[in-house]
């Protein structure tokens, strides 16, 4: 294979948004290539020393596509050398297909223009209550300048109801980190700025299907999704989750066609599973089949330490019928309240009019102050720094954890984001211990309502434990803590009469 060529190639589909490093071109490169299957299943790749001499460049530019394609599942590692890995895209030949054969869009629902809002629940202040970050590690400073500068540059026109869409710079820069760093397909055109990720979510529920339309649901799964769905009138559909997350079966399939698909494919929530590069891709073939739509919810795959992680589902098929939600209120602070969406560009038209009467529409000034927190390298740095800092923490929480109840409780979802899963191995309700542990001023939140009511069982009777905001010193004393308030409860239940 002539791979200059393929470069080329590339390049003129990407045009001037393609990657700016030369590895980088390289790797995207490469994986555009094996999607569309123009290197198919099984072919050997040129050595690293051959193609980066056929090429011109550094072999550590190689070295670093090689990696990545192999970190993400694409290729593998044999004795012959390195092949594209069998993820079943021979078998689904809409993958990769030009725009030309663009399949056609699932239909939004009879309802898009009709607005539906849901109540905000109140962020819990508890130690070791999941989805707070690390407030007091937030670079308050920086951001106070940035909406200084903000506020300095509003006119009073801008005074009025913002677009629909939101603040351009603040999506142009949002399409740009999406592109860069969760290979997600998309233009500033494709991004709307929402009131959080729920805010995402409580869109999607009300364009994507009508009342009385199946949607699946993780099972157990984020509450605030279920929230959104119940809120449109959608028949709920609990799918199981294994240690790959979203696992449909075949009788899912035909029993309970699905309209929309919710899944958080880079960090269950809250068990904290990955799914596979070859689940995602099976998943997308057969959401297109079904005429189903998926919404992947990236809600905290920046914090994500023991792999690289997965580019987003959206970006793996350019014609995946998929919709993208994130939010800031896990990377920035909660008080912020924005989010975005991105869409595939034939459906911008229809949720424009679908949402323009709806309200949400306003707060420049913070939009602005966003944009600029990003494009001035300060939204990078405070990742970096999170990153880190939470990695510690993690490991402070699982040690503690080991250390203290290792036959108590059975720990998973260690490999990122900002909580673990703790099933409980003790025969105690859940429920029960974080009514105990909250009055006491512990924040055990239960594992069990995760589940849709009657689905639980034993096997997610346990907590999600948040450490975002916890000192590592602080780990023993909370986790020794947590241990006494189950034995309470355990005590209590044992001696309290039949």
């Amino acid at each position: 294979m002539d791979y200059g060529a393929l470069l080329a190639a590339f390049a003129r589909e990407e045009g001037p948004q393609g990657p700016a490093t030369r590895q980088h071109r390289l790797y995207a490169c490469l994986r555009w290539a094996i999607l569309g299957g123009k290197i198919a299943e099984g072919a050997r790749l040129p050595s690293t020393r051959t193609l980066s001499a056929e090429l011109g460049m550094a072999r550590n530019s190689v070295l670093y596509a090689y990696e990545h394609l192999g970190a993400e599942g694409f290729l593998v590692g044999t004795r012959h050398g390195t092949v594209v890995a069998s993820l079943g895209l021979a078998r689904d030949a809409a993958v990769g297909r030009d725009s030309a054969q663009a399949p056609e869009a699932p239909p939004l629902a009879r309802r898009a223009a009709i607005p539906h809002g849901g109540p905000d629940e109140a962020d819990r202040a508890l130690p070791l209550w999941p989805g707070v970050p690390a407030l007091d590690e937030f670079p308050l400073a920086a951001w106070r300048r940035c909406m200084e500068r903000a506020w300095r540059a509003i006119d009073a026109r801008q005074l009025n109801y913002a677009p629909v869409q939101g603040h351009l710079p603040l999506r142009q820069a949002i399409a740009q980190y999406l592109r860069v760093s969760r290979g997600v397909r998309c233009e500033a055109e494709q991004v709307f700025i929402t009131n959080g990720s729920q805010g995402g979510l409580e869109l999607c529920a009300r364009t994507l299907a009508d009342a009385g339309d199946t949607a699946w649901i993780e099972n157990p799964g984020y509450p605030g999704a279920r929230a959104a769905l119940q809120a449109a009138d959608l028949r709920l559909v609990p799918i199981a989750v294994d240690a790959e997350g979203l696992a449909p079966s075949a009788e899912d399939w035909s029993a309970t066609p699905p309209k929309l698909i919710y899944i958080t494919p880079s960090h269950q929530y809250p068990l904290g599973a990955m799914m596979s590069l070859e689940r995602r891709l099976t998943l997308i073939r057969q959401a297109r089949e079904a005429g189903a739509w998926l919404v992947e919810d990236d809600y905290d795959s920046e914090f994500r330490s023991e792999k690289v992680p997965l580019s987003a589902v959206q970006g793996l098929d350019a014609h995946a019928p998929a919709i993208y939600v994130g939010t800031f209120s896990k990377t920035m602070f909660p008080a912020l309240r924005l989010g975005f969406t991105v869409v595939p560009a034939p459906v911008v038209p229809a949720l424009l009019g679908a949402i323009g009467a709806t309200g949400m529409r306003g707060r420049v000034a913070d939009q602005a102050a966003l944009a600029d927190f990003i494009e001035s390298g300060q939204f990078t740095l405070h990742l970096r720094r999170m990153r880190q800092l939470y990695a510690r923490r993690r490991e402070a929480l699982q040690e503690a954890l080991q250390r203290h109840l290792g036959g108590v409780v059975t720990v998973s979802g260690g490999a990122g984001g900002m909580h673990l899963s703790a099933r409980l191995e003790a025969p105690v309700a859940d429920v029960d211990v974080s009514q105990a542990a909250r009055v006491q001023g512990l924040g055990l939140r239960p594992l069990s309502p995760f589940c849709l009511p009657g689905t639980a069982g034993t096997l997610y009777n346990g907590f999600v434990l948040g450490y975002a905001g916890m000192p590592p010193e602080r780990a023993d004393g909370l986790v020794r803590h947590m241990g006494r308030v189950i034995d309470q409860v355990w005590r209590a239940a044992a001696n309290r009469p039949s």
